[in-house]
């Protein structure tokens, strides 16, 4: 690698991360993740003046995955704090003078669902007893107690404003599918379900009403995502919307007749107000892209103004206050570009596609018969070189989607000449509810299909891809499909970059957090014992002898969420078959130290993008655009 490609995937890395901003209780300041310095650090924010105070020198993680929450008092801000990315998170507070203590220490993973207007009651989640149970913790005593008790897990807890009662959302029926919201009392008693969907759908609480008499919530009942407030007294919901779009709720404005939420539309996310009298929303005017917010119920600044962060494809996050009446923002927070400027940037050309699931090309691993046509959302990223390389790069979740929003990767990718396509294969979000559950008992299946047929549509639409340089990369999700492109479509790719992914579902489903077992593998695919046959026929390990272009394997070592496991047994049953390791060889390996799924941390990612462009450039050929 050259000094001066070094210097750009430097600055890249440098560029700050701007995460989970979040409003004071006065609605004065915004407290945010912001790794301005180098390192990520805990900010403070004047909501009218943009003035920034650091309050942190160390004591946050580097990696700011996980949100922030204030105290009561505005004097204070929790964070979750674990070891080297390991995510087995306890609960720690900042003061304003920089004095930090831990406030929730326990076994598995901590994480702060709701803090109390009390100053007294915090809400939290934690896997301490195997599953992810919510505990009530009594900041006066520091008593921590357990207050629910499901072999699902329960979450997104809500309290009251007095405190008295909590919402959240859980699971008790045999469809592994179905999510319902429950009132209980704030020690766990009197628990009851709302029942506001059918049998199988989802539903979560979002805010309260300042008053405590009604609750913002979410269902998928109808297909697509809606809105709807629960009043308590009357056991009685009213939804909004009239179902056109897929929306999500987000917070009751202090007026309580005023509720904040997103719409998706065409991988955008728009920001909506509904007004409860009329039950019209008002979209927010602002650029395409994608606009959100933080935590629900923390954008609120005060009557009229929240705070959101705006981005597309070319312009990197900037930090707005905007006023719901008047439809002026203000910026809070400008966008960064260190030494580049958005001309730089590679921007997105959306398109959708027909696809029933089964590509042209060969299907080594598994012979699948045609499934529905559906049609399939893409975005396609040219880096301007001629005739270009492609990496196919399909998102993580499954449960997620590629937006209209800045990817530093994507950028990374195009740094180095490659083209970058996004697929929105069927199980992601955006679309409904049925769209999802296109992926159920189907990983390996239509969605790794889609995949590779926006890849034909791609290379046979633009004669200026190099089809004879066609790489997939992806983490997460994203890396078993990397792994499972490569050994179920050998004949489409000539090399691929698996991060972070899965390759044994039986040890996935054996090693990963008891949380992500069955909100993850036991909702998709059922148990092991449940399923035997479908979990080795989706493994990517049961045809890890169909790999016939060079592989390269990262992960890192202190993931709990997808183990260094699957990447390990992966490298175990190559070399056992005699396929050769290194840099001239077959495949290449790396573990990431002191990271876990993935990092914001700017040496990190500075790692992984040198890892990405040296292995790139030695196995494809790189050409610099920045």
């Amino acid at each position: 690698m050259s000094e001066q490609e070094h210097s750009v995937l430097e600055s890249l890395a440098s560029l700050p991360t701007l995460a989970h901003p979040t409003a004071s209780p006065d609605g004065e300041e915004v407290a945010v993740y912001y790794d301005v310095t180098g390192r990520n650090e805990l900010h403070t924010i004047d909501a009218d003046t943009g003035e920034r105070t650091q309050w942190s020198e160390g004591e946050v993680p580097r990696n700011a995955r996980w949100y922030l929450e204030w105290g009561a008092d505005g004097d204070t801000v929790y964070f979750h704090l674990d070891e080297g990315g390991n995510e087995q998170n306890d609960l720690h507070a900042i003061h304003r003078d920089g004095t930090t203590e831990p406030v929730v220490e326990m076994e598995g993973q901590v994480s702060l669902q709701s803090v109390g207007d009390d100053s007294e009651t915090l809400i939290v989640g934690s896997s301490r007893d195997g599953q992810m149970n919510l505990y009530r913790h009594d900041l006066p005593s520091g008593e921590t107690t357990k207050i629910t008790n499901y072999e699902r897990a329960a979450g997104g807890a809500k309290l009251s404003p007095d405190c008295t009662q909590v919402a959240y959302s859980t699971n008790e029926s045999d469809d592994y599918d179905n999510r319902d919201v429950y009132i209980a009392d704030v020690d766990g008693s009197n628990a009851r379900n709302l029942e506001l969907g059918e049998d199988g759908a989802e539903s979560a609480p979002y805010d309260w009403s300042p008053d405590g008499e009604r609750l913002v919530v979410a269902d998928n009942t109808e297909d697509l995502g809606r809105i709807g407030v629960y009043t308590l007294a009357d056991d009685e919901v009213r939804w909004l919307g009239d179902g056109e779009y897929e929306e999500e709720p987000e917070a009751f404005l202090p007026d309580g007749e005023r509720v904040l939420g997103t719409r998706q539309r065409t991988a955008e996310t728009i920001p909506i107000v509904y007004d409860l009298e009329t039950g019209e929303a008002t979209e927010f005017d602002l650029p395409e892209g994608v606009a959100s917010f933080g935590m629900a119920g923390d954008a609120v600044l005060d009557d009229d103004r929240v705070i959101l962060t705006l981005t597309t494809p070319t312009t990197r996050p900037e930090l707005l206050a905007y006023d719901v009446d008047t439809h002026e923002t203000e910026t809070l927070v400008e966008p960064d570009y260190g030494p580049f400027s958005p001309s730089d940037f590679a921007d997105a050309e959306y398109f959708r596609f027909e696809s029933d699931g089964i590509p042209e090309t060969r299907q080594a691993a598994l012979e699948h018969d045609p499934y529905d046509e559906l049609e399939i959302e893409a975005m396609l990223y040219d880096s301007g070189v001629r005739p270009s390389p492609l990496i196919v790069n399909p998102h993580g979740g499954p449960r997620a989607r590629d937006t209209k929003s800045f990817d530093l990767y994507t950028q990374v990718l195009a740094s180095l000449g490659f083209s970058v396509l996004q697929v929105n294969y069927r199980g992601s979000t955006g679309r409904g509810r049925e769209f999802v559950e296109e992926l159920l008992d189907d990983w390996g299946g239509a969605e790794q299909g889609d995949v590779a047929i926006a890849a034909e549509h791609v290379l046979a639409e633009y004669d200026w891809l190099d089809e004879d340089s066609v790489v997939v990369f992806g983490g997460s999700y994203g890396g078993y499909s990397a792994y499972w492109q490569m050994v179920q479509y050998p004949d489409l790719y000539d090399a691929g970059v698996a991060w972070i992914g899965l390759t044994d579902l039986n040890d996935m489903f054996e090693n990963t957090m008891p949380h992500f077992r069955t909100e993850l593998m036991e909702k998709y695919l059922g148990t092991p014992e449940e399923n035997p046959d479908l979990y080795e026929q989706r493994s990517p390990i049961t045809y890890y002898e169909n790999l016939d272009s060079p592989l390269f394997m990262l992960h890192g070592v202190n993931d709990r969420r997808v183990p260094v496991s699957q990447a390990r047994l992966f490298r175990d049953k190559l070399e056992e078959s005699g396929y050769e390791a290194g840099e001239d060889g077959d495949f290449e390996y790396r573990e990431l130290g002191e990271e876990g799924h993935a990092s914001s941390d700017q040496q990190q990612k500075l790692r992984m993008f040198e890892s990405l462009a040296d292995f790139l450039d030695r196995r494809i050929g790189t050409e610099r655009t920045l």
